[in-house]
């Protein structure tokens, strides 16, 4: 059987295992019938039994541990058959304190057509189940006489304080005439004659004030026998007069030798005395049964504890139904389509509609992203048209742009706005424009929109993977690592899913989405600077900026341009400044161009370390003026791993500086080792040497510069367009060639 066929029998196994879970479930919910105070109703029936009879018989069992195998299908059908009016399990009759156990153990006393009675042990009492025994069955602890016989059951687990049950036994027994008394108490209260195995303190009557007091109104009232289990043995002490028996062979596991082995005890009362006899049972159960009965009751124990448990298990099941599904009848091609011909489509001027969360004025990597691609594509001849959200100092001659009216905005300058999705205008405006294509920038919120218009409207869509969600975890109310490990990569899988094609600025970007899942095609296209304006600059304005910042001609200028945000790292900067100006031989000076919430915490910061002489936080710079405060630096630094690509690094090169970056994916494919500057792991140490080397070398920092200048010549926006133009007519070629295969 090859490969394929296993996957489709899982397939259709699995199909099979959830239907029968759904069935069972229901099965469960109808068939088993509800049980409440159980005790009750099994007191009555044993004084009922017992009334006026001198001489009966009764069975006492411990450790049933839920036992199938041996208590179940062994031991009842034995009780069942033997001449017993009762049976009395001396404790730990469940595996644990769940509801899965309590009804488990009910369905098997089911079959039991004795009255029965539990005593209340540790594996009652576990999981919280002490309240399910009280609910269930009745009082932890509690008497009862049946005709001339008093029975006395004990809580030995901790749940009722014992002083308070020495007080209550001391009247019981001080009060009572009855001919016989029989106490059951789950842990032992003496130590057994043989050796046991593993056995510690914790096994036994505890505390000692307890087990003592215990022991005491024993030896005063005369009781004919105490029965305990816990420990998987037999075992009887004469302690005073008094037998004390230790049975825990009614399940669970045993070691199958002299004083552990699978059993149970037959009391039988007369007016002589009392006898009590073991019943051995002859084999034990097979080691593949008991594997089985263990797997049976797992099962069953996520089935019935809960609603939660049952659409836990049920999820998991449909999730590995659709990933066979999907791996099995789903048809995957892991090569480009070359088949396909974009040239109908690129011989003619395409409607392209761009969603994006954020837009001019908004100052930001993405904003100047996508003007610098709409006025190419413009100038190739494309009709743009761009839904953003609307802000208040947005201009007014915007033709081009559908602004989206906000709920609200957040972020200290209320930068970041929160759009109104549901806008009927909106949508009307977009389905107006009959767009060829739809282009989204961000995998949430206005970019959903744009997934949602490109189906209502039957037109392919685009995806462009700007960002790194991963590292926006502080702007989200969520916990950080829950969104950082898990939720933002399934964001970024499912919507990157939903889209017909995606563009990644790096190599290093693809690697990343292939291995989260994404299987749409992905074209590696790097983001497009205008490269010719960063050579085009005014001396004018550079000694007008000097000037104003009070910069000297023997200064060596460091420049970074980024958000004042956690993600961008910048106080790993302002910090390894320290150390930089320490081993620099001329003066330093750090110009951090960008606005955002962490100024007031970054200028704190600087001084701190007294840095304010030599870091400035310069605040926003218009995109126009940027190629004259590139032009004053010496060196570009940067430290953010949130990058895809990082076009201000581009834009640095493109003004002649080398670069000193943190190793990210963003910057893996863009700075070269000794070509254009130096890229390290994010410690600072090593970044600063990186640092220090450059700027005090100025022979080497020159050779950097040049071949950066080179280097970013390759990333002009005019050959940027081009490219994402050609995705526009493959992805268009393929869509409608599905259209016709559909």
């Amino acid at each position: 059987m090859n490969k394929n066929k296993w996957l489709k029998l899982l397939f259709y196994v699995n199909v099979a295992i959830v239907a029968l879970v759904i069935g069972y479930k229901i099965y469960l919910n109808f068939s088993q019938p509800e049980f409440e105070v159980v005790h009750s109703d099994q007191v009555a029936s044993i004084s009922s039994r017992l009334q006026g009879d001198s001489d009966y018989q009764f069975a006492v069992l411990g450790n049933i541990n839920n036992s199938i195998g041996i208590f179940e299908q062994r031991i009842i059908p034995e009780l069942n058959q033997a001449d017993i009016d009762f049976v009395v399990s001396a404790g730990n009759a469940v595996s644990g304190g769940g509801e899965d156990k309590y009804r488990a153990l009910y369905g098997s006393l089911s079959h039991l057509n004795k009255p029965y009675l539990l005593t209340f042990g540790d594996n009652e009492y576990d999981e919280f189940g002490s309240f399910r025994y009280y609910e269930h069955f009745g009082p932890h602890f509690f008497s009862f006489v049946a005709d001339s016989t008093r029975f006395i059951f004990l809580d030995s687990t901790g749940k009722t304080p014992w002083q308070w049950q020495l007080r209550w036994l001391t009247d019981i027994l001080r009060a009572d005439e009855s001919k016989h008394r029989f106490i059951f108490v789950s842990h032992p209260p003496v130590q057994p004659k043989s050796e046991t195995l593993f056995a510690t303190d914790d096994d036994f009557l505890q505390p000692l004030g307890f087990r003592s007091g215990l022991l005491q109104l024993v030896e005063q009232h005369s009781v004919d026998a105490v029965f305990s289990s816990h420990l998987s043995i037999y075992d009887k002490v004469m302690y005073k007069g008094t037998p004390f028996y230790i049975t825990g062979g009614a399940g669970g596991l045993v070691l199958n030798h002299d004083n552990s082995f699978y059993h149970y005890l037959m009391v039988h009362v007369t007016d002589a005395g009392i006898e009590v006899n073991v019943n051995e049972l002859e084999v034990g159960q097979h080691p593949v049964l008991k594997i089985l009965e263990s797997l049976w009751f797992f099962i069953y124990s996520l089935l019935y504890a809960g609603y939660i448990n049952f659409i836990l298990i049920v999820s998991a099941l449909l999730l590995v139904s659709v990933k066979l599904y999907q791996m099995v009848f789903v048809g995957k091609s892991y090569y480009p389509d070359y088949d396909i011909d974009p040239k109908p489509w690129l011989s003619k001027p395409l409607n392209i509609v761009m969603f994006t969360n954020n837009y001019l004025p908004f100052i930001g990597g993405v904003p100047i992203s996508i003007e610098r691609l709409r006025v190419g594509l413009k100038h190739l001849g494309h009709k743009i048209s761009i839904v953003a959200p609307k802000y208040a100092n947005a201009r007014t001659d915007e033709a081009h742009v559908i602004r989206m009216p906000n709920w609200f905005s957040f972020g200290e300058n209320s930068e970041f706005q929160f759009a109104h999705l549901f806008s009927r205008v909106v949508r009307q405006k977009v389905k107006a424009l009959k767009p060829d294509i739809i282009h989204v920038h961000h995998p949430f919120w206005i970019g959903s929109l744009g997934v949602y218009m490109a189906k209502r409207l039957k037109v392919p869509v685009v995806y462009t993977y700007h960002t790194r969600l991963e590292h926006y975890a502080h702007y989200v109310m969520l916990p950080g690592n829950l969104f950082r490990n898990i939720i933002a990569h399934i964001m970024v899988r499912r919507f990157a899913n939903k889209c017909d094609s995606v563009i990644v600025p790096t190599q290093s970007v693809e690697e990343y989405l292939r291995m989260i899942g994404v299987t749409r095609p992905i074209y590696v296209q790097p983001t497009g600077i205008e490269y010719q304006r960063f050579q085009k600059v005014s001396r004018d304005k550079i000694d007008s900026i000097k000037t104003s910042q009070s910069m000297s001609d023997d200064e060596c200028i460091l420049v970074s341009v980024a958000r004042l945000s956690d993600e961008k790292n910048i106080d790993f900067m302002i910090d390894a400044m320290v150390d930089i100006r320490k081993r620099a031989n001329k003066p330093v000076r750090l110009l951090q161009i960008g606005e955002g919430h962490q100024r007031d915490y970054l200028q704190q910061r600087i001084d701190d370390n007294g840095l304010t002489d030599c870091v400035q936080l310069v605040g926003a710079v218009p995109p126009k003026d940027m190629p004259e405060w590139y032009a004053l630096g010496d060196l570009f630094v940067f430290a953010s791993q949130s990058e895809t690509q990082g076009m201000v690094i581009l834009e640095a090169m493109a003004a002649g500086m080398p670069v000193v970056a943190v190793r990210s994916s963003g910057i893996e494919d863009v700075v070269e080792d000794d070509i254009n500057g130096y890229k390290t792991p994010a410690k600072q140490d090593r970044w600063s040497e990186q640092v220090v080397k450059l700027i005090n070398d100025d022979e080497l920092r020159e050779r950097l510069g040049k071949q950066a200048l080179k280097f970013a010549a390759d990333y002009s926006v005019e050959a940027f367009t081009r490219h994402v133009e050609c995705v526009y007519g493959e992805t268009l070629a393929r869509f409608n060639n599905k259209d016709k295969r559909d």
